[in-house]
C-alpha cells in the first residue's frame, strides 16, 4: 500500500473510504478555552487532514462544524473531501431517541450529512438528555441495552442520507457478532473505533475484524493523559519506550511518529487528539518514511495488554466490554 499525505483513504466494506489518520477532537470542555477545538480543525485542514473525529459530548461541534465549512468556503477543501465521524452517546440507544441525536450533530455542525456514524459505548445510560444520568447516590443510572434495536435505527439513518456509513466503538467480539448475526442484517459495521497503541496493539480482536472487514479505528494511538480519573496509570508513558526512541533517531522522527506509522502500516486508522499546532502538524508527518518488517515485529512485541482508558467508572453495566479477552 504506497500511503501519501494527498493519498492516504483505504476502502470500507460498504465501498466508501476512511482516511487513514484523522484529527481526534476531545477535550475537557470544563478546561479547554473555547476557540480550541476551531483553531484546531482549522490548522488540521490547512496541514493536509482531511478526516476528523468528534462525537456529541465533547460539546465541540459547533466549532468543529465551523471550522469545516470555512475551509469548504475559502476553496481548501470540498464537503467531498472531508470525512467527518460523529457518535452516539449512551443516553441515545433507545431507537427513537437515534435519528433525533444525530440529527442535532448534523444542526450543531451545520452540515447534512456525517461519513460515519458510530455506537460510543455498547453501554447504554438511563435515555434523554442529561449525558450522565445520577441517582441519589451519585452513580450512573443504567439502561437495559437492546444494540440490535439501536442498529436497526442506525440503518434507517443511513437509508436516509444522514450517514454514508455505519460503525461501532469500544465493542468486543460477542457484542459485534450480536450485530453480524442479526437477522435481516441490512447495512454491517464498517469499522470499531477501539483503544490501539504498541503497548495494547489488540492481536485477536484485530484478527477478528480483519476477518470480518471491520476496519479498526485507533483512539489513544499515543496513549493518553495522565488523568488518574479515568486513565489506568500503571502503563507506562508509551512515547518514552526505548525502541521507539531508538527508531525515532533512526528515521530522524519523534515517538509519535514511529507510534502513528506503525498502526497505519497495519492498516489500523489513527486518530490522534492535539490542539498543539505544532503537535497537529508533526503527527501527519508520517508518509516519508516506512518501518522494516523486522521493526514492525519488534513494535508488535511492545503490547503489554495493557489499556490506557479501563473507564472503570462503569465497570458493573453488563454491557462493559472490557472484562471479555476481545
Amino acid at each position: 500500500m504506497d500511503l501519501t499525505a494527498e493519498s492516504h483513504s483505504i476502502p470500507l466494506s460498504d465501498r466508501n473510504s476512511i482516511p487513514l489518520i484523522g484529527l481526534g477532537t476531545y477535550g475537557d470542555p470544563h478546561t479547554t478555552p473555547k476557540g480550541t477545538a476551531y483553531e484546531s480543525v482549522k490548522v488540521a485542514i490547512d496541514t493536509g487532514y482531511r478526516h476528523i473525529d468528534g462525537a456529541l459530548l465533547y460539546f465541540n461541534e459547533h466549532e468543529v462544524g465551523q471550522a469545516i465549512r470555512e475551509k469548504i468556503a475559502d476553496g481548501t477543501v470540498k464537503r467531498e473531501d472531508i470525512f467527518y465521524c460523529g457518535k452516539l452517546w449512551n443516553t441515545f440507544h433507545p431507537p427513537e431517541l437515534v435519528r433525533p441525536a444525530l440529527e442535532k450533530t448534523l444542526k450543531t455542525l451545520k452540515l447534512d450529512y456525517v461519513d460515519l456514524y458510530i455506537v460510543e459505548m455498547p453501554t447504554a445510560f438511563k435515555p434523554g438528555d442529561t449525558l450522565y444520568p445520577r441517582d441519589e447516590n451519585g452513580k450512573i443510572i443504567y439502561h437495559k441495552t437492546d444494540l440490535c434495536a439501536t442498529w436497526e435505527a442506525l440503518e434507517a439513518c443511513k437509508d436516509a442520507g444522514l450517514a454514508k456509513s455505519l460503525g461501532v466503538s469500544n465493542f468486543n467480539k460477542r457484542q459485534l457478532e450480536l450485530i453480524l448475526n442479526k437477522p435481516g442484517l441490512k447495512h454491517k459495521p464498517v469499522s470499531n473505533q477501539i483503544e490501539c497503541h504498541p503497548y495494547f496493539t489488540q492481536p485477536k480482536l484485530f484478527e477478528y475484524c480483519r476477518q470480518n472487514d471491520i476496519v479498526i479505528v485507533g483512539y489513544s494511538p499515543l496513549g493518553t493523559s495522565r488523568d488518574p480519573s479515568w486513565v489506568n496509570l500503571k502503563c507506562p508513558p508509551l512515547l518514552e519506550d526505548e525502541l521507539l526512541v531508538s527508531l525515532a533517531k533512526k528515521y530522524n522522527k519523534t515517538t509519535a511518529q514511529v507510534a502513528l506509522r506503525f498502526n497505519v502500516q497495519r492498516g489500523v486508522v489513527v486518530i490522534p487528539k492535539s490542539f498543539n499546532p505544532v503537535h497537529i502538524r508533526e503527527n501527519f508527518q508520517i508518509f516519508s518514511f516506512s518501518l522494516s518488517d523486522a521493526e514492525m515485529k519488534a513494535i508488535e512485541k511492545l503490547n503489554k495488554n495493557i489499556r490506557f482508558v479501563e473507564l472503570l467508572m462503569w465497570s458493573d453495566h453488563p454491557e462493559y466490554p472490557f472484562h471479555d479477552d476481545f
